[in-house]
């Protein structure tokens, strides 16, 4: 799934080639890239019609096109397009000339004619909905999702307090966008492997002081990922543009498993956590005693 980086090199491209132009029209195949929206794509589709992109706004993982009222009703709510990639989802700027694309289930035209948006998602976990904006400039359907290491907004004391109190693994918790946003699976593995700290240590059993390292080593992280367009595995994350980013060149520990620690020269390991991969190092980053414990136990049964 796309994290924060990859998520904010889209935005900047939504900004560069969409922001300042009036939708046209409003075309979604099918219901599902539509299935957050209740009123259906019909609905989406005619509030679409006649609005002009004033900004092209992220928080974590979630984007939205901020939409000008189509007449001068200053009391009504500000609204916004929101737009979440999902696992395989793409905005591409295409030529309103070029056919329909494979895996295509929105398209936004636009009045003056030029290039469309145009949402491609193969996995179809991503979509599209309507959504008001909140007095704090953050759409109501997401004010649930916590602000994320780039926002002025963000309170590293904050959140190193709340993750001191939960008593669940640290990547877990890394991972909880309720709690701070943006951070994936990658990104968690690539800031635990610079603090030191196996992801499957408790997040109470550690110190304040390392739990701060551990955030702002997600931040750095990330903003180094930023530079180099984001991380792309496979053609399934690309800009608006089609191009890919290069950070998958740089990472230290996700998808490293077999190839020497760039620290201690031990090799990468891969282990199972919440359904997915965890990449670590064995030296730099030792398991828990009684993770360890169990592990051994587990060989010796099975």
């Amino acid at each position: 799934m796309p994290e924060l980086p990859e998520v904010e090199v889209v935005r900047r491209g939504l900004e560069d080639h969409v922001v300042g132009r009036t939708v046209d029209e409003a075309t979604f195949v099918g219901h599902r890239v539509a299935r957050r929206h209740v009123p259906g794509p019909e609905d989406l589709s005619a509030r679409l019609g006649g609005r002009t992109v004033t900004a092209a706004r992220r928080r974590g993982k979630y984007l939205w096109l901020e939409l000008a009222e189509p007449c001068d009703d200053t009391d009504a709510p500000a609204e916004a397009l929101l737009l979440h990639l999902g696992m395989s989802g793409q905005l591409l700027v295409a030529d309103p000339a070029r056919p329909p694309m494979r895996h295509e289930h929105a398209r936004l035209t636009f009045v003056d004619g030029g290039p469309q948006l145009r949402f491609v998602d193969q996995r179809t976990f991503g979509g599209v909905a309507w959504s008001e904006i909140g007095p704090d400039s953050i759409p109501t359907t997401i004010a649930h999702i916590a602000p994320d290491p780039f926002e002025a907004c963000f309170d590293e004391r904050a959140v190193v307090r709340r993750l001191k109190l939960r008593d669940s693994a640290v990547k877990r918790a890394l991972l909880d966008q309720t709690l701070v946003s943006g951070i994936g699976n990658i990104y968690a593995d690539e800031a635990l492997w610079r603090a030191g700290v196996h992801g499957e240590r408790l997040a109470r059993t550690l110190t304040k002081p390392t739990l701060s390292r551990i955030v702002g080593h997600a931040r750095d992280v990330m903003s180094a990922a930023l530079e180099q367009g984001g991380t792309s595995f496979d053609a399934l994350y690309v800009h608006v543009n089609g191009q890919s980013g290069y950070f998958d060149r740089s990472l230290n520990a996700y998808g490293q498993a077999g190839r020497e620690c760039a620290r201690c020269g031990a090799v990468i390991r891969r282990e199972q956590f919440m359904n997915r991969s965890s990449f670590s190092c064995p030296r730099c980053q030792p398991r828990p005693r009684s993770l360890t414990i169990t592990r051994r136990r587990q060989r010796r049964t099975g």
